[in-house]
């Protein structure tokens, strides 16, 4: 991971993918861009690219857990810092949808 992110813990792929198998009830957020988010996605994510959540940020829950991806996780780490400082729970997904996809994890290409 290259940014150091405030009241933010990372999740690997992994528990990702476990949390999505037991039902938990979380928002998946992909701050990349419409482009990038167009050719692949984690299914059942909601797009608010990095450069427009802060005039976004009411579009998200309050009372769920939020896990936050991008490409390679550093956007997403940089998203979950300003949601924790604005009392948001967040999480990271190290890797972003690269390792998700290195893992062999579902994921939906549009493309």
């Amino acid at each position: 991971m290259f940014f150091n992110s405030y009241k933010c813990q990372n999740i690997g792929p992994g528990e990702l993918h476990d949390m999505v198998q037991r039902g938990k009830d979380f928002l998946l957020l992909d701050v990349r861009t419409p482009r990038e988010y167009t050719g692949d996605a984690i299914e059942n994510s909601t797009l608010i690219p990095l450069q427009e959540l802060e005039h976004r940020v009411r579009e998200l829950p309050r009372d769920k857990e939020i896990v936050v991806y991008c490409r390679v996780g550093n956007r997403s780490a940089y998203a979950c810092s300003f949601l924790a400082r604005l009392g948001y729970r967040v999480k990271n997904l190290e890797g972003g949808i690269m390792l998700w996809n290195r893992a062999g994890l579902a994921s939906m290409s549009r493309v």
